[in-house]
């Protein structure tokens, strides 16, 4: 039986509970209490460092968050500087670096310190089609044709693209192994470079992405043979005079047995960190691609729309490496 002095002090602890319910908030989720750096794995004005700032021009504009962002280029290596730099910043979650393939590529081929594992894969926001170009008067009106005048005599064609054991050469080798051809590759510093060596006939073709021969095809220079995709383009404005990215045909209705190949635009965070802190990234570049800056960019690079977070993105990665694997045994390239 409660005692005399039980039964007040029940009443006072009932009331103390409904009290300091209602009187303390709800615990906030997880945001950045001091500025966001940005570490951009490419050197300035590429098109790793231009999504960088756009990301960042976004969420300025749009107040995604209430701290700034720094963005900052650590391009050497090919990007490497900027993912052992997040390696080292284990647990710091006001960190993120802007990559692509590159990030869980690099260990492959060379020591490069650190291992994709190391890092937290927040998302990829976007890829990147390959076209195969060439010059615009070639005596090959398609692929099926180009191909077949590289097994007619290797030594005159010559595929170029930006930079060695990268992803031209990959996709050049490729090609080789799925065509029985021996296309010969030179590296060039850049796709612009590449697109610049297309024109002027100093190589037959090139594996440019659209934005990197849009302007050497506008002007007539280079045209687009086909595109690694299993479906083309959906861009259907006019890109020139004539033409549509949607009017290219696709490599694999050319038969050239490489039925797609991009790479991911990604964003990674160091390792250390909890589920909630990437959590909030995930929301934040997901508010990112939704605006209309963001689409916007998304058209005039021809890119296409993909978003990918958590375990859609850890297996889109093993797949890709489990696929150029043996293409870099091959080569020779495995450390």
């Amino acid at each position: 039986m409660p005692t005399a002095i039980g039964r007040p002090f029940a009443h006072l602890l009932a009331a103390c509970s409904l009290f300091c319910a209602t009187s303390l908030p709800a615990l906030a989720a997880w945001q950045p209490d001091s500025n966001v750096e940005i570490l951009v794995a490419g050197g300035p004005g590429g098109g790793t460092d231009q999504l960088g700032r756009l990301i960042q021009s976004i969420i300025t504009q749009h107040k995604l968050l209430e701290v700034s962002t720094v963005v900052m280029n650590k391009g050497g290596g090919n990007g490497a500087e900027a993912f052992l730099e997040m390696k080292q910043s284990a647990g710091q979650a006001e960190r993120l670096v802007i990559g692509t393939n590159n990030v869980y590529l690099l260990p492959l081929v060379a020591k490069m310190g650190y291992q994709w594992t190391d890092l937290t894969p927040v998302a990829a926001i976007a890829e990147d089609d390959f076209i195969l170009w060439t010059y615009k008067d070639a005596p090959w009106q398609d692929a099926k044709a180009y191909y077949e005048a590289v097994k007619a005599d290797p030594a005159k064609m010559r595929m170029g693209g930006s930079q060695s054991k990268d992803v031209d050469q990959t996709l050049t080798l490729l090609l080789n192994k799925t065509t029985g051809s021996k296309l010969i590759y030179i590296p060039f510093k850049s796709g612009s470079e590449a697109s610049t060596q297309l024109a002027g006939k100093h190589i037959t073709s090139n594996v440019n992405n659209p934005a990197e021969s849009l302007s050497q095809w506008r002007g007539e220079q280079v045209r687009p043979l086909c595109v690694f995709s299993r479906e083309r383009m959906g861009y259907t404005e006019k890109a020139t005079a004539t033409q549509a990215w949607a009017d290219i045909p696709t490599c694999q209705e050319q038969g050239l047995g490489v039925d797609q190949y991009r790479f991911p635009r990604t964003v990674f965070m160091p390792g250390g960190v909890t589920d909630e802190q990437r959590d909030f990234y995930v929301d934040l570049l997901r508010k990112v691609s939704q605006a209309p800056e963001f689409k916007e960019y998304m058209a005039r690079n021809a890119l296409v729309p993909t978003f990918l977070d958590g375990p859609g993105l850890v297996n889109y990665i093993e797949k890709d490496t489990a696929r150029v694997s043996p293409v870099f045994k091959d080569a020779g390239w495995l450390k």
